[in-house]
């Protein structure tokens, strides 16, 4: 067998490949398509069928965090209280920076700067800020409550 192996070898069959199509005449093409066949053949018997199924479905799982059978009314009343946690956040928020715009102040003013200037210079830039982003005005026939007038008539029976 190491006999038979050592006479297959890559390079001897390239160098068998270009002695024969270095010569002339028609069989060239004719080697070349048969090896490249061969080839070909070879490739496609190392290369196994695979055999593809569709993935399954996954599994979906909802997880909620609600009641199924809550109300309507539940449902608002959990959404004014949200909002009313949400706005008291805000006003603790512009509260701390009220707080660390009054420590730059006496930073400034303790650094010989013109703070007062310089506010109202940012001023000026947040109102040119403000006026391009401003939404516009809605139509005078359309009423839009206030999440306060919202809150108060979905959740007072007499005037929802």
């Amino acid at each position: 067998m190491k006999e038979f192996l050592r006479q297959i070898s890559p390079i001897g069959a390239f160098k068998d490949l270009l002695s024969v199509w270095r010569e002339p005449g028609q069989n060239r093409w004719l080697v070349l398509g048969v090896a490249m066949a061969m080839t070909f053949c070879l490739f496609m018997l190392f290369i196994p069928d695979s055999q593809r199924i569709d993935p399954r479905a996954p599994e979906i799982f909802y997880i909620s965090t609600w009641a199924e059978d809550r109300t309507e009314r539940e449902i608002i009343a959990s959404n004014c209280h949200n909002q009313q946690l949400k706005e008291d956040l805000e006003s603790l928020l512009a509260q701390r920076a009220e707080i660390r715009r009054d420590m730059y102040r006496a930073l400034g003013r303790a650094t010989f700067l013109d703070v007062d200037a310089m506010e109202a210079e940012a001023d000026a830039e947040a109102a040119r800020i403000a006026a391009q982003t401003a939404p516009r005005p809605l139509p005078d026939d359309e009423h839009v409550m206030t999440v306060e007038e919202y809150c108060a008539r979905a959740l007072d029976p007499a005037l929802g």
